[in-house]
């Protein structure tokens, strides 16, 4: 049979089938997945990997509870940051010495927005597009209020290419867009960058782990990404640091942590950078956490991500595709490229009850979530979600809808975490 997603009127039988034939199927096993539950959160927090959850056991009970202070050398935490860096590398098309873990992606883009503007003295401006992660625009505009010679121009998404001139210093933008899905054009934004002499960050949270990226191959200059989302590192995870090796004795961190300098433990009273991205490292490593990403990143062993991202594209299709042949007449309007090919690894809804809707999915064992305004934002995550999943959540999406299930008021109660 087929395997294009888009060319019949589906049935949960034909699901089924594609799951048998799924060459990533083996991969679910991997996750801790309670029973019942469809998670597509999107994606805002990856599930537990088993080995993840024996990996800290490990850490807490043996090397911290046994080992204790001695870990740091037995049990070599303190290169951790680079050697789960250099795992995260496999999977952004980068060199396993341009990538560290530390800190969080604020603070990461911080350091990176302050290094590429001493890299480009004399221009002043940060551009960035509008539908970029407010706590990203949040970073640019606290430096730009510490720097009085710092702008922060902000854009419509397609003038963004257009907008790069002469006195642009760098471009700050998220590779995924986070409500729409819309995947950014890296390459032709790079080339129009280069092209003006400006620098560019990227924001890997909705891409790292979940379709391929290729840092290198596309010039790109600096990045960063978090590890709790398609990474599976558990809540608060730590995030990770790309930096061009082209970059990397140029470049420097506006943030003089201890372990940023060529040699810590000699206690100097001076700063001296270390070589390369190690020098954007700052405070003492997380090692809990960066046990427990470093654990969940083996889940990604003998994984292509070219079929990854096959898989990805075929599931939001899938997705989209039933909720027009379920759903119709609802008021839902999809809120994502329909072409795969322009989508991140997610799908959006939009309908002006989205939070309330999304409260009664989750109630009834369909876990997607919502950003405000009116967006039902549902994550696809190849490696432990089936085809026949998919099903079963427009199902459920359905009978919320024709019920009008979502206009009961404990529906309508935020809480603090949307």
């Amino acid at each position: 049979m087929t395997t294009d997603v888009r060319s019949a009127v589906w049935t949960r039988d034909a699901l089924l089938e594609l799951d048998r034939e799924d060459p990533l199927a083996y991969c679910r096993e991997r996750f801790v997945l309670p029973e019942g539950l469809l998670y597509f959160d999107g994606n805002s927090l990856g599930p537990l990997t088993h080995t993840s959850r024996r990996r800290v056991r490990e850490v807490t009970e043996q090397q911290w509870g046994r080992d204790l202070i001695g870990s740091w050398n037995q049990h070599d935490w303190i290169h951790l940051p680079l050697q789960v860096g250099a795992k995260i590398a496999g999977l952004i098309g980068a060199e396993e010495d341009e990538v560290v873990v530390a800190d969080s992606i604020s603070v990461n883009l911080f350091k990176l927005l302050a290094s590429a503007l001493e890299l480009r003295p004399g221009r002043r401006t940060i551009l960035s597009d509008t539908a970029n992660f407010p706590t990203d625009l949040y970073m640019a505009q606290g430096l730009a209020q510490l720097e009085e010679r710092v702008r922060l121009r902000r854009v419509a998404p397609d003038e963004l290419i257009t907008a790069i001139d002469s006195n642009t210093a760098v471009v700050t933008l998220s590779h995924v867009e986070f409500k729409t899905g819309e995947l950014r054009d890296m390459a032709a934004i790079q080339d129009a960058a280069r092209e003006n002499g400006a620098l560019v960050i990227w924001d890997l949270a909705h891409s790292a782990g979940a379709l391929e990226v290729d840092l290198d191959s596309c010039g790109a200059d600096f990045a960063v990404g978090c590890g709790y989302k398609f990474l599976n590192g558990g809540p608060g995870a730590p995030a990770f640091i790309y930096v061009a090796r082209r970059l990397h004795q140029r470049a420097s961190s506006p943030l003089f942590g201890w372990f940023g300098h060529r040699d810590p433990f000699a206690f100097d009273t001076d700063y001296v950078p270390a070589d390369g991205v190690q020098r954007f490292q700052c405070g003492t490593p997380p090692i809990v956490s960066l046990a427990a990403l470093d654990a969940a990143l083996d889940t990604f062993q003998g994984v292509d991500l070219a079929e990854l991202r096959r898989k990805s594209m075929k599931l939001g299709d899938l997705f989209l595709d039933l909720v027009e042949q379920e759903c119709s007449g609802f008021g839902l309007e999809i809120g994502c490229p329909r072409d795969a090919e322009r989508r991140g690894s997610q799908v959006s809804l939009r309908h002006p009850q989205g939070y309330a809707i999304v409260q009664a999915l989750i109630e009834r064992g369909v876990v997607g979530d919502f950003r405000a305004p009116d967006v039902l934002r549902f994550g696809i995550t190849p490696l432990y979600q089936r085809y026949v999943d998919v099903w079963d959540v427009v199902v459920v999406l359905r009978k919320v809808m024709e019920t009008e299930a979502f206009e009961d008021s404990r529906y309508r109660r935020r809480g603090v975490v949307t």
